[in-house]
């Protein structure tokens, strides 16, 4: 099996900057598409930014300009940088990534616990 763990959420201040780190560890064949989504209360999840292994990247409209996301495929580590957050980016942030395990057949979809980010004043 594969395993996300994230790091690097926390409580900050509008305008201000968060950086967050995904690294996929475990059974690990190879590790494809890596990304963020987040959830806030009441909402459904959304893809906030994605990232393939020869560094193509996708983000949401809403935070082009302010985002960046990046990978290190050696730790496969995914990055997000997060800056001139607002309050309309509080929510659960989660990691996700497409993988082949050395113990499971196939292509599969991973998913981090979450964690929190909330930008408040």
């Amino acid at each position: 099996q594969v395993q996300l763990v994230e790091s690097g959420g926390g409580l900050v201040q509008p305008g201000g900057s968060l950086r967050l780190s995904c690294a996929a560890s475990g059974s690990i064949f190879s590790v494809h598409v890596m990304g963020w989504y987040r959830q806030a209360p009441g909402k459904q999840r959304e893809l906030v930014a994605a990232v393939t292994t020869v560094g193509s990247t996708n983000l949401a409209d809403s935070v082009k300009g302010r985002f960046t996301i990046s990978r290190d495929n050696a730790k496969n580590t995914v990055y997000l940088q997060m800056n001139s957050l607002k309050p309309e980016d509080t929510a659960v942030y989660y990691c996700n990534c497409n993988a082949r395990s050395t113990v499971l057949p196939g292509m599969r979809n991973y998913w981090g616990q979450g964690t929190q980010v909330t930008v408040s004043s």
